[in-house]
């Protein structure tokens, strides 16, 4: 009893500094012009080694170290598994039926893919030997690549929100391309982590996949179907959701977590799954964002965050020769995702001002970065140091995205104006 006590003790005290310090980290980026989830991310930051433990390392110790990491680590898993949920949830496939501007739509989405896969490799490539020298090259590459390759759908969408761009043409190119990113991404991120966890095996990898292709057709048209009948059995509408129904989800989204996780492939498409099979029932997803989205949000995510910033120690990287393959990760993911992004609005006939822009908000990552680089650090494809750049890369690239915002939207306002009405 006195050890269970002592475990509850200090996995207290840690969520309480989580919390506390995550509120105020995303109340300083709002003041800042940042979205909230900015500041919650370079908090959890904070709390890691980078500063917390190196500013007081036996205070930090104390804290995160006096006990296993085992209840803030499987929170955080849980919480994740519930926000790939929400994600699936919050996923809107009508803007890939939108067929004004597809060709801009069609150039934005490949040259955003296709230019940071192929630098993300070349990097890979060049900086296996120095910095992941014992690691499958194959798969540090693939994670490297896929890694530069995200963007991030949520962030981006309240981003643009808060500028008022979601009903103008950039608006709609730009998040229905960062939607087939979103689609083709996870795609990718499976195959990897399937070629992974199958040793590098083609064989493995197909027969993973293709256990995956058969769950998800099992759940559209057999599993979604039962879903919605107990939906209207308990009439879930925006203001209730009844306590049983929440019962029964919650089991589901942790069986379907369970069931791909024994594929061979990560337990949060489980919950993104089930977050997709569900998309269209309005009166659930405003139910479900009423009562549980924001417990989701402000408890679990912290912890995500945190977890992500214990691993995350900036001040391994402790020499010049690890800080210039920083900057040439940084570069390579901005280089192709902003240039891919640029040239393909730009070959789509856009104008110089708008498809800047757009290649901008397509630059960020935040939260999906965090994702992938924590499935590609878990299975031992991305040393801690190449995790650390990547993170850094992850919160830069979202930092800047406002800004340039308020700089390149002034000039452009009069034509945005005129073409959105």
């Amino acid at each position: 009893m006195h050890a269970a006590e002592n475990l509850l003790f200090f996995t207290l005290m840690q969520l309480v500094l989580i919390l506390l310090a995550a509120r105020l980290g995303g109340s300083l980026a709002l003041r800042l012009g940042q979205a909230r989830v900015v500041g919650e991310i370079v908090v959890g930051l904070l709390l890691g080694p980078s500063l917390f433990g190196a500013l007081a390392p036996d205070t930090f110790h104390y804290v995160f170290h006096s006990v296993s990491a085992a209840p803030v680590t499987i929170m955080s898993q849980i919480g994740l598994i519930l926000l790939m949920f929400q994600i699936g949830l919050d996923f809107d496939f009508s803007h890939l039926k939108e067929k004004e501007n597809s060709r801009a739509v069609l150039l934005v989405a490949a040259l955003g893919l296709a230019a940071p896969f192929v630098l993300g490799l070349a990097v890979g490539h060049l900086s296996h030997d120095t910095l992941a020298p014992e690691v499958n090259p194959l798969g540090y590459s693939l994670f490297l690549a896929t890694a530069l390759s995200i963007t991030a759908v949520p962030i981006l969408g309240r981003i643009m929100m808060e500028f008022g761009l979601t009903r103008t043409p950039m608006g709609v190119i730009t998040i229905t391309s960062a939607a087939i990113n979103d689609v083709v991404g996870w795609i990718t991120l499976a195959a990897v982590t399937a070629l992974t966890l199958s040793s590098f095996s083609l064989s493995g990898m197909l027969l993973n996949l293709g256990l995956l292709a058969l769950y998800a057709a099992f759940c559209w048209w057999a599993l979604r179907p039962l879903l919605r009948w107990m939906l209207a059995r308990f009439a879930s509408h925006s203001d209730n959701l009844p306590q049983s129904l929440m019962a029964i989800l919650l089991a589901v989204i942790f069986l379907s977590a369970m069931s791909t996780y024994k594929m061979g492939i990560f337990a949060i498409f489980g919950g993104f799954i089930l977050g997709v099979l569900l998309h269209d029932e309005p009166d659930f997803v405003a139910a479900w964002k009423a009562k549980i989205s924001d417990f989701v949000t402000v408890f679990f995510l912290p912890i995500f965050f945190t977890y992500t910033g214990l691993r995350t120690n900036i001040g391994a990287l402790d020499s010049w020769a690890l800080w210039q393959w920083c900057l040439v990760i940084l570069a390579a993911a901005t280089l192709g995702k902003f240039g891919g992004c640029y040239l393909g609005a730009r070959w789509a006939g856009r104008g110089a001002s708008e498809s800047r822009i757009i290649a901008v908000m397509m630059n960020t990552r935040a939260l999906m970065e965090l994702i992938v680089i924590n499935v590609g650090y878990d299975l031992g494809v991305i040393p801690a140091s190449v995790f650390t750049m990547l993170v850094i890369m992850a919160v830069v690239s979202t930092l800047v995205t406002a800004p340039a915002l308020r700089l390149w939207l002034p000039k452009l306002k009069p034509e945005l104006v005129q073409e959105a009405s």
